[in-house]
């Protein structure tokens, strides 16, 4: 997933404003488009009045459905027979695919989920950036 450099900073900044208390971060709102899942981040002990005063984050939706299937939550682990040679094994089984999950399938506490573990990835994508790029 690319962040871009503005991006960073805006979050870097977000970081710091909370302490480096990642938990303290919230999604106010969101909204999913054909193109992007949009969150809109505030700090929970700094409620904003208005989606305005947070930080806008657009996450491309190819990168939300690639840590939706990452994370496995539009699919469980089940039994499958092989369809010629009759034995059982176990498998992940997709549920549908993963907007389609979200979308279609999820509950609002598996949408929910799927949102914070963008937030989650996100983050540690950054940290882990920053910290390798201090290394080189």
């Amino acid at each position: 997933m690319k962040i871009t450099q503005k991006l960073k900073d805006q979050l870097w900044w977000m970081i710091i404003s909370v302490d480096y208390d990642y938990s303290r971060i919230a999604i106010a709102d969101h909204e999913l488009t054909d193109d992007a899942l949009i969150l809109w981040l505030e700090d929970k002990q700094d409620f904003k009045n208005s989606l305005d005063e947070c930080l806008l984050l657009d996450v491309k939706a190819r990168d939300f459905a690639k840590i939706i299937r990452a994370e496995n939550l539009n699919s469980y682990e089940g039994s499958k027979m092989h369809p010629t040679k009759n034995f059982v094994y176990k498998a992940r089984i997709e549920i549908n695919s993963p907007l389609k999950w979200y979308q279609e399938d999820a509950s609002g506490v598996e949408q929910q989920w799927a949102r914070e573990a963008t937030l989650k990835a996100i983050l540690t994508q950054l940290v882990e950036t920053e910290a390798a790029g201090t290394y080189d």
